[in-house]
């Protein structure tokens, strides 16, 4: 939404959001009161909220929707299903009646799977999820290729990277290992660490997304990467260096069930289809993320007391101060 309002002073946004515990306000502060924003606070699965949403006279519709911690795919599916799936289904009803509304539905690279070594995936590879939350994002993306196919739904998909940001809510990967070497707290790697991953600053997506929704023809999938895949462990011990901490504070800890091993996408189809390509380096995106959180302690107590807290402090034991396996 920052993105879009910053690069186009004709648009106007309304945010849809039910406001879960990863949902916080405050990340928008800064363009609340901009009259060309607006956040109604809704259920994506409630198609009467739905419909009148589409009675607005939108233009297009980005859809980010979902549920989207795996650990948490794996301690409970059923909020994957009802969100990511039956969610999907329930905007995709709500479009059909308006063919000219361009639809950008935001995937993942995990409905491939985990990749070959050396490789990376097109996006002709057939899907192969391996944790319940991919088993969603594949399921919700047949959907959307078949309402586009059946009832001509303008709609687009993107399978993205990893992304990495400020504002990103901590308990993803890289907000909370900075979160936690700010704190002199142990940061927990599972298995070896050595666990491929692909990751892209998010204003790179962001130009993605917009390319998407002016350029990408009805029914097109386009990849979107940077191309270069690190291990996490890598990625904990760039933070820590930045952060000028030890890396004594890694913890090993068990890993979790089907665990991919690699993710790495092609996308060279975007870049020649449409003109896209990546333009922040990794290094310079994680100075600036680490930067953002490092001046912004406030925003991150607060998001850390809430559900964030209560769900990792089941696995941390005070004492012993250490993640439990």
């Amino acid at each position: 939404m920052r993105f879009f309002l910053n690069a186009r002073r004709d648009v106007e946004i309304v945010n849809f959001d039910i406001l879960t515990y990863a949902g916080n306000p405050e990340s928008l502060a800064d363009v609340a009161h901009d009259p060309r924003y607006c956040l109604i606070r809704g259920d994506i699965t409630d198609r009467t909220a739905v419909d009148k949403l589409f009675q607005l006279g939108l233009d297009a519709v980005i859809h980010f929707a979902a549920e989207t911690h795996v650990d948490r795919s794996i301690e409970d599916a059923s909020p994957f299903l009802k969100t990511n799936i039956f969610g999907t289904q329930c905007l995709l009803e709500a479009a059909r009646p308006f063919p000219n509304i361009r639809l950008v539905h935001i995937s993942t690279d995990e409905v491939y799977g985990s990749a070959p070594r050396e490789a990376a995936f097109k996006e002709e590879a057939p899907l192969d999820p391996r944790s319940p939350y991919a088993a969603s994002k594949a399921s919700a993306e047949h959907f959307v290729t078949a309402y586009a196919n059946t009832y001509g739904v303008s709609a687009v998909i993107l399978r993205c990277t990893n992304n990495f940001r400020p504002f990103q809510f901590p308990e993803k990967l890289i907000p909370l290992m900075i979160a936690n070497a700010t704190e002199n707290k142990p940061l927990p790697i599972y298995g070896d660490g050595l666990q491929e991953r692909d990751w892209l600053f998010v204003e790179d997506y962001c130009r993605a997304i917009a390319i998407a929704l002016e350029k990408a023809e009805c029914g097109s999938i386009y990849n979107v990467s940077c191309g270069v895949s690190q291990p996490n462990l890598k990625i904990v011990r760039t933070i820590l260096q930045v952060l000028g901490k030890p890396d004594s504070l890694i913890q090993y800890v068990q890993d979790r069930p089907g665990h991919d091993r690699r993710y790495a996408l092609d996308s060279s189809k975007i870049q020649r289809e449409l003109g896209w390509r990546p333009l922040v380096s990794f290094e310079d995106g994680i100075r600036k993320t680490i930067e953002w959180y490092r001046a912004n302690s406030e925003w991150l107590d607060h998001a850390r007391s809430g559900e964030y807290r209560n769900y990792y402090e089941r696995h941390y034991d005070r004492r012993s101060e250490t993640f439990r396996s």
